[in-house]
């Protein structure tokens, strides 16, 4: 395999500086000045670290010859950027495509038309780091500052180091897309990598699909028992209504494992709250007084108010299935090692498990079992037909 030169460092050093776009006059220029191009690498960056409410505080974007930094605090009007998203004409370049889809599908109902990520396209050519950082150190000979990757992207205004980290996001994106859609294409699998694209173009915005209450999703919830839970409940509801308030994140308002202690100790008053592991005195004295009326809310509901928790049934043993499973892993790992690939990109488990439910016995019938792709089919598709019939 032949491994693509690196730029050299330099390479860095010679980028135009980015263009801060914050004003609606500004970025009509960067709308009239970008036409139609063949190429534009985005990226977004939101602020769920820092905020309960959150949203795509800075929009970055870079075509082969120019690096803009949007505002869409003071440019209020984004709507041509739909029109560049989706035009079949336009390839759109991510890393790592699938949150950012989402969120410029939530706030804006942006969709991309045509895509290609780099993250993906590193995974189909077996690169051991597929971090932005590690692939543009190796192929660019770019590193790239880590001190803002905690940044509070809300913040105005924004610092020069944190707008020249978020433009480096997509600065060098055209030129790693162009070395590993090349790798990809010596490889044979630009199709297989095209075919993952397809299925990003439909990723929508979807927000939670937990039927459960949110408290319950909490680590170690379920733990407690009666009126603890109800406990909880009021302590959790607090804290979220808290955050929403002051537009903090969750964690900055009180840390999960100390909502899950107050829960389980349900202290009455301000000194045992003291107690609570994690609890500090500024907590105390601001906030006490709430805390402990939530857990007098949660004392106070009635039993027919604790949740009960059915116990699911473990499904009966299946031996034919468990040993056509084992095979079809046996199978998948020689053909991810033949083609050196890591197992989980080139079949992940919970396929495997749908092809030991279905039992395909034709190519056709493998290729309508849910979550397989054509390219694997093409790949290992006999081998994984062959060791499901054994």
């Amino acid at each position: 395999m032949t491994t693509p030169e690196k730029v050299s460092p330099g390479f860095a050093a010679t980028a135009a500086p980015a263009r801060l776009v914050d004003t609606p006059g500004a970025f009509d220029s960067l709308v009239r000045e970008l036409g139609t191009p063949p190429l534009l690498a985005v990226d977004t960056e939101a602020a769920s670290f820092h905020r309960y409410h959150d949203r795509v505080y800075l929009l970055q974007l870079s075509t082969r010859e120019l690096t803009a930094v949007v505002d869409p605090l003071t440019v209020t009007d984004l709507t041509p950027l739909a029109r560049l998203l989706g035009e079949p004409a336009v390839e759109v370049v991510f890393h790592d495509a699938d949150y950012d889809l989402r969120i410029l599908d939530r706030d804006y109902g942006f969709r991309a038309a045509r895509l290609f990520d780099t993250r993906i396209a590193a995974q189909f050519v077996n690169e051991p780091g597929i971090g932005l950082a590690a692939l543009l150190e190796k192929y660019l000979g770019v590193r790239l500052d880590k001190k803002f990757q905690r940044a509070d992207w809300s913040i105005r205004p924004l610092s020069q180091g944190m707008l020249d980290y978020a433009a480096a996001d997509t600065r060098y994106l055209p030129q790693l897309r162009d070395i590993l859609r090349a790798r990809l294409d010596e490889l044979g699998r630009l199709e297989w990598a095209e075919e993952e694209f397809e299925l990003l173009e439909r990723v929508r915005w979807t927000g939670s699909t937990t039927p459960e209450e949110a408290y319950l999703r909490l680590k170690g919830a379920k733990t407690l028992r009666g009126r603890s839970l109800l406990v909880l409940r009021e302590v959790y509801n607090w804290r979220e209504d808290a955050a929403g308030r002051a537009d903090r994140a969750t964690f900055r308002i009180m840390n999960p494992e100390t909502v899950l202690a107050i829960g389980k100790a349900a202290p009455r008053t301000l000194e045992t709250l003291r107690g609570i592991p994690g609890m500090t005195p500024d907590q105390v004295n601001r906030r006490g007084a709430e805390i402990l009326a939530a857990v007098e809310r949660g004392l106070a509901l009635p039993d027919s108010e604790i949740p009960v928790f059915e116990r699911g049934r473990r499904p009966a043993p299946d031996p034919a299935f468990d040993a056509r499973l084992e095979r079809l892993k046996a199978a998948r790992n020689a053909a991810a090692e033949r083609l050196a690939l890591a197992p989980g990109v080139l079949c992940p488990n919970g396929t495997l498990e749908a092809i030991a439910r279905v039992e395909p016995k034709t190519p056709e019938q493998l290729r309508g079992v849910d979550g397989v792709r054509r390219w694997q089919v093409e790949a290992l598709g006999k081998d994984l037909l062959t060791a499901s019939a054994a």
